[in-house]
């Protein structure tokens, strides 16, 4: 019957995800290059239904074959690590499988999504404010963008961007790709998205913030929104949000921040510093799904311009919100916040999750990974064969150097630095093949390839950070 069936994938879920690929006992991927991955797993659909039995060996297959990123050695992306509550949270909203809209079609997501937005504006530091759940950091990145744009040239909306000025967007050197690729999405154009300086750590500027825009007006364009960063994708960094704030005052811009992933430092009350002056913001993202370990997707979206995301987004389809309905206040009716019609029930994993471990909760999460972060990093400080990018860590991004026998001593020139470059990729492959851990590698302005290893999960241990730094000396003895 189909109950058996669903409950033998929820029976394989619990034990095969959720309980041995959190063990660092297991592999992180047991992995198969794609060409084998198609052999091994029967991809082809049929005409003829397939019996429950093959549908869940291929559930099986699945589990084994994909990255566990609940895993204590999974530090290879910012999102990690499994909230159960939040979890649970899924399983019911998905079950019920309804559309956030409107009140009469979800009426308990519809408050609890009011109760999260209240809770983060709160956390903020905000009186009252507006805001959604969304999907995903770079789409809510574009809300941002086009509530600054609407804010000011409202009638660009109906007459398209030929009816305005030529506007540009200010975000860091060190900002996520979003920025750039939502202005191209917006037809405010990818050439119109102004890169601003960062300092060593990856932090804007402020001086080079106000150059910028006191350049791009000399030329004739129009500012009108910066993106601050809290949190950067490689290196970690938090913009300095007050002075940055200090600028868009001057010149009257919009400020969004982009905290997809260092949001979270909002619960802890010894790291919410980083994020100083993130009250005068004008609206701002997160994403719990990262250092909180809630399950994707799972981000959130707040401005204080309470009104501004109808204004922005609303089309008025009358077959959807009607605005005589008897039954209640159709300013429950909430789908015209969204470009989204169809939008997932997302509040209710973020809300279970934080009825179950409270903001107390989550800021014990919170100063943990960041205590992890300091001790690795202060564990790879003190050995001869690894070197940091950055001075101490940014957020809980770890970014470091391998240094193989061959190139200890060897003086740091052109040479060097190639071979370096080819250290990491190699270690990665090997470290992929092996399965029993996961770290990412890229290049940044310049410089050779280096390790960037982050933090979020709260089953890793230092224990599984010193077996760490064992497995990157041992991949690399022979380079």
């Amino acid at each position: 019957s189909v109950n058996k069936f669903l409950h033998d994938v929820f029976d394989t879920v619990l034990e095969d995800v959720l309980k041995k690929s959190t063990s660092a006992a297991s592999k992180v991927i047991d992995f198969l290059p794609p060409e084998e991955l198609s052999k091994r797993i029967d991809l082809e659909l049929r005409d003829d239904p397939e019996p429950h039995e093959s549908l869940l060996d291929h559930c099986k297959k699945t589990i084994q074959h994909s990255v566990k990123t609940g895993h204590p050695m999974f530090l290879n992306q910012l999102y990690q690590g499994m909230d159960p509550y939040g979890l649970a949270g899924q399983f019911v909203s998905d079950s019920l499988n309804t559309n956030l809209h409107t009140f009469e079609a979800a009426p308990v997501f519809v408050l609890m999504e009011q109760e999260v937005v209240r809770k983060v504006c709160s956390l903020i530091g905000w009186p009252a404010g507006d805001g959604l759940m969304g999907a995903g950091g770079s789409m809510l990145n574009m809300f941002g963008i086009n509530l600054a744009r609407h804010k000011y040239f409202p009638d660009l909306k109906k007459t398209g961007m030929h009816g305005g000025p030529r506007l540009v967007l200010l975000t860091s050197a060190e900002s996520h790709y979003s920025m750039t690729k939502g202005a191209g999405f917006l037809g405010i154009g990818t050439d119109n998205v102004i890169k601003v300086k960062c300092d060593e750590r990856g932090q804007m500027l402020p001086e080079e913030l106000d150059r910028a825009i006191e350049d791009a007006k000399s030329q004739g364009s129009v500012p009108f929104c910066v993106n601050a960063t809290s949190g950067t994708t490689v290196t970690g960094g938090y913009d300095p949000l007050g002075a940055i704030a200090d600028v868009c005052q001057k010149h009257r811009l919009w400020l969004h921040v982009d905290a997809a992933w260092g949001g979270s430092v909002l619960t802890s009350r010894k790291h919410r510093g980083l994020m100083a002056g993130v009250e005068r913001a004008d609206s701002l993202l997160w994403n719990p799904h990262k250092m909180l370990s809630l399950p994707l997707q799972c981000s959130v979206f707040v401005t204080r311009e309470q009104g501004l995301l109808k204004a922005a987004h609303a089309s008025g389809a009358t077959y959807l919100f009607q605005k005589d309905k008897i039954s209640y206040d159709a300013s429950y009716d909430v789908g015209d916040k969204s470009i989204q019609c169809g939008r997932k029930t997302d509040p209710m994993k973020f809300w279970l999750s934080w009825k179950a471990h409270g903001t107390r909760g989550f800021e014990q999460h919170v100063d943990y990974v960041f205590e992890l972060a300091q001790y690795l990093y202060d564990k790879l400080l003190s050995r001869k064969d690894f070197k940091m990018v950055l001075p101490g860590p940014n957020c809980t991004n770890v970014c470091f150097w391998y240094i193989p026998p061959s190139l200890q001593g060897m003086p740091e020139g052109p040479e060097f630095t190639k071979k370096l470059d080819q250290v990491a990729p190699v270690i990665k492959d090997r470290m992929t093949k092996n399965g029993n851990m996961m770290v990412q590698y890229q290049p940044l302005d310049g410089v050779p390839n280096f390790f960037r290893l982050v933090l979020a999960n709260t089953e890793t241990t230092r224990q599984d950070l010193d077996f760490f730094v064992e497995e990157i000396e041992r991949l690399g003895a022979d380079l």
